[in-house]
């Protein structure tokens, strides 16, 4: 398998363009983020440029952290604001060579919050086309996001057939659906073509992918005989210095 080093987790001890060179060292294929906007994106380019990885992918803001918000999208009479973020991390992903925008959602729920986001998404979709970016939207878990508006697959393929933009896509983190829903490798397959990203971590720790509730060695092989060659999201929490977590890499880049 092809593995992406997500940034927001791992060798988060350090400046972002410091993690894209240790992914590199440590022979992942590319690299996530989740908010890189306090660094400036030429710092953030060089760093790819200087080995060679992708930037997959990187998040909204999610708004103001002391209320706190987590993503704007999904919130009736946040237009202005949730517009705001997405044009600025459609910015920062032109700039670095990102392919794919996650548009964070926010906690609310109801109709209300669903048309929101859908006409959120909608405009999104727009002004990613022209630059050859996808849109991505992802399910969070209850526990780990309480309130937050998307919590399911089946929700989410819902509103992308609502928006009907064919560079909106789900971003399927294996973690996140084993938490909530569980039949990982069956919801794989069945939703294939509606997904962008795939993300994984051992569940229910959200540790190496090693342990856990889930076979990750059957995820992934199943993952391959689905003809997926995009490189997956590691997003685990490494509790501590990367490097020493990573011995889990060997046997699944042989998948």
């Amino acid at each position: 398998m092809k593995l992406s080093a997500n940034l927001g987790f791992l060798w988060n001890d350090r400046p972002l363009p410091d993690a894209i060179r240790a992914a590199a060292a440590a022979g992942f294929d590319a690299v996530e983020c989740h908010w890189p906007y306090d660094v400036p994106a030429s710092e953030v380019k060089s760093a790819l440029d200087d080995t060679g990885l992708r930037m997959l992918g990187l998040n909204t803001r999610r708004g103001d952290l002391s209320v706190p918000e987590n993503g704007l999208s999904a919130l009736p009479g946040r237009e202005t604001d949730a517009r705001a973020a997405i044009d600025e991390a459609l910015s920062y992903a032109q700039a670095i060579g990102a392919g794919a925008v996650h548009v964070m959602a926010g906690f609310a729920s109801g109709a209300d919050a669903h048309a929101a986001f859908v006409a959120n998404l909608a405009y999104a979709c727009d002004q990613a086309a022209p630059l050859g970016v996808t849109i991505l939207i992802e399910p969070l878990n209850r526990h780990d996001a309480p309130g937050y508006f998307l919590v399911t697959t089946d929700q989410a393929v819902d509103i992308i057939r609502r928006v009907d933009r064919p560079n909106l896509k789900l971003m399927f983190d294996c973690y996140h659906v084993g938490r909530t829903e569980g039949d990982v490798t069956t919801r794989l397959a069945a939703l294939l073509g509606d997904i962008g990203h795939i993300q994984f971590a051992s569940v229910p720790d959200r540790g190496t992918p090693d342990h856990g509730e889930l076979n990750y060695p059957t995820v992934f092989a199943a993952i391959k005989a689905l003809g997926w060659d995009v490189p997956l999201g590691a997003e685990y929490k490494p509790g501590g210095p990367t490097d020493p977590t990573l011995g889990w890499m060997a046997e699944a880049q042989k998948i």
